[in-house]
């Protein structure tokens, strides 16, 4: 196999910080989505190997195999292993030739020792070792409305279409495991698994706290004096409040289960908290203005 520069695939360099691959991991990530690129063996072929380089350099420990093995890295525990094997056998030939005057492993037998065990660059090794298949590591854009509800989703990840139920209220950043979905294993052994960011924009007149919502709902001047019946637009429908007379501005109520869906808790619900704007007339006729006049002398 062709030695992959993870680095390149990226466009950073080996300085790069966690954030910088990050970065570069989802912008290219979007860029060559097969959602964005059907059908274009092409983008799906980079889309893999964005993802494979960034499973690699995002984990700090995988980056160090990476960096220090090459290739070869997936093996570095492997080669560790078999290291710490050959230290030990040397420090027991170092004891065995103390107290024996015996020879010992000599400078020239560390190569021979590794070639032995793993037939000059794990081969041999690699036959009969299992290694666990890589995480894959994807991205799926929602809008706030659409995570509402139970969402069922088919994301094609590396040319395979998974089916996803998408449990209501997940959050935005939220990451979401699929046993089994990354990488085959070698030689027998385990899948890895499939990573999923969810990333959650929002379209809607409300904002998000968690469970909770927040919408802001202009008053006319004459309703806030007055009072009286206002129709309010929740998340899921409409309900009618009663405005009492002389609400002030920025005067707030709370909704009670009109909120958002709780993860993965069926039937639960946050609050919805409706904050009062009161706007003032941005014109007034003469008589209009006459009466103002007139209850500013009341007052």
């Amino acid at each position: 196999m062709a030695f992959i520069d993870y680095y390149k695939i990226l466009g950073v360099e080996k300085t790069a910080t966690k954030a910088d691959i990050k970065k570069a991991y989802r912008k290219l990530a979007r860029k060559y989505h097969p959602d964005l690129n059907p059908n274009d063996k092409d983008a799906e072929l980079q889309f893999k190997k964005v993802n494979e380089a960034n499973e690699v350099l995002s984990d700090d420990e995988n980056r160090k195999k990476y960096d220090q093995y090459g290739e070869n890295w997936q093996h570095g525990e492997a080669y560790e292993q078999a290291r710490e094997q050959q230290k030990q056998q040397r420090q027991s030939q170092q004891h065995y030739q103390h107290s024996s005057g015996s020879q010992g492993f000599g400078d020239g037998d560390y190569s021979d020792f590794f070639e032995s065990m793993f037939g000059g660059g794990f081969d041999n090794r690699s036959r009969t070792t299992k290694f666990r298949g890589q995480d894959f590591n994807a991205q799926l854009q929602l809008d706030l409305k659409d995570v509402y509800i139970i969402e069922k989703r088919v994301l094609t990840v590396n040319g395979k279409n998974i089916r996803l139920t998408i449990p209501a209220g997940i959050t935005n950043g939220q990451i979401i495991k699929i046993k089994g979905k990354g990488g085959e294993g070698r030689n027998g052994g385990p899948h890895g698994d499939l990573l999923i960011e969810f990333i959650i924009t929002n379209t809607t007149a409300f904002k998000r706290d968690g469970s909770n919502l927040y919408k802001t709902v202009n008053l006319d001047l004459y309703k806030a004096v007055l009072g009286g019946d206002v129709t309010i637009d929740t998340f899921d429908g409409k309900v009618k409040l009663n405005l009492k007379p002389l609400t002030q501005n920025g005067t707030q109520v709370k909704l009670k289960g009109k909120g958002f869906p709780v993860y993965k808790k069926d039937g639960q619900f946050g609050d919805l908290y409706i904050t009062y704007n009161i706007e003032l007339p941005k014109k007034l006729s003469d008589k209009e203005k006459e009466l103002f006049e007139e209850l500013a002398k009341l007052q």
